[in-house]
């Protein structure tokens, strides 16, 4: 019987560069989408889709995230006595929502390396992996589908979402062999293919159901570009000794790493809030009206 999946693994020991100056001391996982950290609407999603038990890979410069899930007890006490309750449980959920542990990766060697750190915490057990910097804005829904397929065969899922060709040497690239729609076996996976070398316009994107043996893979992979340990290389070793399936999506992700998506993912959200969706899109239709961009 296949092992249920009952962690989650988030990678947040990057700098993030591309985000400078902001993130010169602030994490770029607590930059807010709306108003929540973006690695809080990460653990949401992980949580929805039924794990609770989270470890989050951190690094130097990242305490913010452990003080953003712990408790803050003169803050509480001051909403309580404002009787601000909806806040104060706002507050209380971050600290409630799952079963949250912490490892630093000593050395930044890649997100191969993040990985691989979360072996002692893992064990023996299948586990998923969420990172930080995609956003799905699908109520778990692509997270649930991958886990669904891991109970169903029992074998690692990544998730994969067609790109513009221009776009392929930014991620790691599958060659596919059709199952069903929405799902694919994995015959081959590059790192950041030239697209004139690319097998397809299939991309892994951030999420991923690992089984244990990709800890074995992981220890067999040498430093690929920029001298980091790659995940794609290990999920390459992976697909020597078992199968690995892909499932395929089209929409509810932003790439909040790069500055674009950031903001789409902060508008994209705020429209749906009922609290804030009639001021922002009044106010973008006064932008485009202003700006003569209305065509």
């Amino acid at each position: 019987m296949t092992p249920k999946v009952r962690k989650a693994v988030i990678p947040a020991a990057g700098l993030g560069t591309r985000f400078l100056p902001a993130t010169k001391s602030t994490p770029k996982e607590m930059l807010p989408i709306v108003d929540k950290p973006s690695i809080q609407i990460v653990i949401e999603e992980a949580v929805r889709a039924g794990l609770t038990d989270v470890l989050i890979i951190t690094g130097r410069g990242k305490r913010a995230i452990e003080d953003h899930f712990d408790r803050n007890f003169e803050l509480e006490l001051y909403l309580e006595r404002a009787g601000k309750d909806d806040l104060l449980r706002e507050v209380r959920v971050t600290t409630e929502m799952a079963n949250i542990h912490y490892i630093r990766q000593r050395d930044p060697l890649g997100l191969g390396h993040a990985v691989s750190v979360a072996r002692e915490h893992v064990g023996n057990e299948p586990f998923a992996v969420l990172l930080g910097d995609d956003i799905m804005v699908d109520d778990a829904s692509l997270l649930r589908s991958m886990l669904d397929l891991h109970d169903r065969y029992g074998r690692s899922v990544v998730a994969l979402q067609e790109v513009r060709p221009e776009e392929i040497s930014s991620y790691g690239c599958v060659e596919p062999k059709v199952v069903r729609a929405g799902l694919v076996e994995v015959k081959r996976i590059v790192e950041k293919p030239a697209a004139a070398e690319a097998p397809s316009n299939l991309a892994v994107i951030g999420r991923y159901v690992f089984t244990p043996e990709i800890f074995g893979a992981l220890d067999r992979i040498t430093p690929g570009r920029g001298g980091e340990l790659q995940l794609t290389d290990a999920i390459a070793l992976l697909l020597e000794d078992q199968t690995v399936y892909g499932r395929t999506f089209e929409t509810g992700r932003f790439d909040i790493g790069q500055k674009v998506d950031f903001l789409r993912a902060n508008l994209e959200v705020a429209l749906e809030r009922p609290d804030l969706a009639p001021q922002v899109e009044a106010f973008l239709v006064e932008l485009v009206r202003r700006r003569g961009l209305a065509r």
